[in-house]
């Protein structure tokens, strides 16, 4: 059997060309989920990386398969030292972008094809990059396994690795009315309070900025001084939330809530909604406004949009096991990554054994 051609293009503004040729892309083949979209893609590698990586790697975009009939499959990597996915501190899942073609009423998913010929291509490729690493993924996905497979099959030397735990909740339907009163009683007297004392304390609302219009910019002006204030540090790359924010408004895709009190910004949050699912993605309130909760009250009046308004079926706390997470969500599952090590090259045969070496004294 013939495998799917493989194309590199250097930019992202020649795959916008080639779906351009392709005329609109029909509902079936549209990406679900952020993380595996054209638009998440190119904001991250125009406004997320920071200098090291822009200095060190170049974006490619291995494309698997035909237009004409489809299912196309586009892993978007940085190439440097070393081959790694297009991913960082602000990606909480990897994953490839695919156009799934529809035939006949049935839309037709890649496969086993797509991931031997890209990792085929990679083996094949003059540059042999020593290591390729790609994170974090859902180790649940066929990508995931088939990819793992396919490269083990073309000559690497591959593993998974433990990268994070990731907390969501399964809406399963309900409104927010019934999901509030199933929370942990402390958590709800928590925001039942907090409510009550920002009420005490003066006028307080809840905006949620949603649209590319006239109070999008005042919306991200609001997020960027409340993170300023609060207990985080500092943004790697300062242009990334705004670009972002700015550019899941044209997509539909933002909910940006706003919590104010006497007219003041005390505490932000940046959500993504797409395909059914909500993503939180972004957090902050201003130090000292601990005792009105006023995280907690914003995080309820977000969750009571996309429950009742937007009708997602998950929310999604994205990155990492943090505590507080588990009182909000109702399931936890992994994101992985996977390794895989050229032992043609001097490099990526030493990396392996210290990567072997290092397992086995763990």
């Amino acid at each position: 059997m013939s495998l799917p051609a493989i194309q590199i293009l250097d930019n992202f503004a020649s795959l916008q060309a080639l779906l351009d040729q392709q005329g609109t892309v029909p509902p079936s083949m549209a990406p679900t989920d952020v993380f595996g979209t054209l638009a998440w893609f190119e904001n991250l590698a125009a406004f997320g990386l920071d200098a090291a990586s822009q200095s060190e790697a170049v974006c490619q975009l291995w494309q698997a398969g035909d237009w004409r009939s489809g299912p196309v499959v586009c892993l978007p990597l940085l190439s440097g030292p070393k081959l790694t996915g297009l991913s960082n501190y602000y990606s909480s899942l990897y994953m490839p972008m695919v156009w799934q073609a529809a035939s006949e009423g049935v839309v037709v998913q890649p496969g086993a094809a797509h991931w031997k010929a890209l990792a085929q291509a990679l083996w094949q490729h003059p540059k042999r990059w020593p290591v390729l690493m790609l994170d974090p993924m859902d180790p649940q996905t066929t990508f995931f396994d088939g990819f793992q497979a396919a490269l083990r099959q073309a000559g690497y030397a591959v593993d998974r690795y433990f990268c994070f735990g990731n907390w969501y909740l399964q809406v399963a339907g309900r409104p927010f009315a019934d999901y509030f009163q199933g929370l942990p009683s402390a958590l709800r007297h928590s925001i039942e309070r907090g409510q009550r004392r920002l009420t005490r304390q003066g006028a307080w609302q809840v905006d949620i900025q949603q649209q590319p219009d006239a109070s999008l910019e005042a919306a991200i002006g609001d997020f960027v001084a409340v993170y300023q204030k609060s207990w985080k540090g500092p943004e790697p790359n300062r242009q990334f939330i705004p670009a972002l924010a700015r550019m899941a408004a044209v997509q539909g895709w933002l909910r940006l809530g706003v919590l104010k009190l006497d007219g003041q910004a005390i505490a932000a949050q940046l959500w993504l909604v797409q395909g059914g699912k909500a993503n939180i993605f972004k957090l902050a309130y201003v130090e000292g406004f601990g005792r009105f909760s006023a995280g907690s009250v914003l995080t309820a009046k977000l969750m009571q949009h996309v429950l009742d308004i937007d009708q997602v079926h998950e929310v999604d706390y994205l990155t990492g096991d943090d505590a507080y997470k588990r009182d909000w969500m109702s399931h936890r599952r992994e994101r992985w990554g996977l390794v895989a090590f050229n032992w043609r090259t001097p490099a990526g045969l030493m990396a392996w054994l210290k990567h072997w070496l290092g397992k086995k004294l763990r």
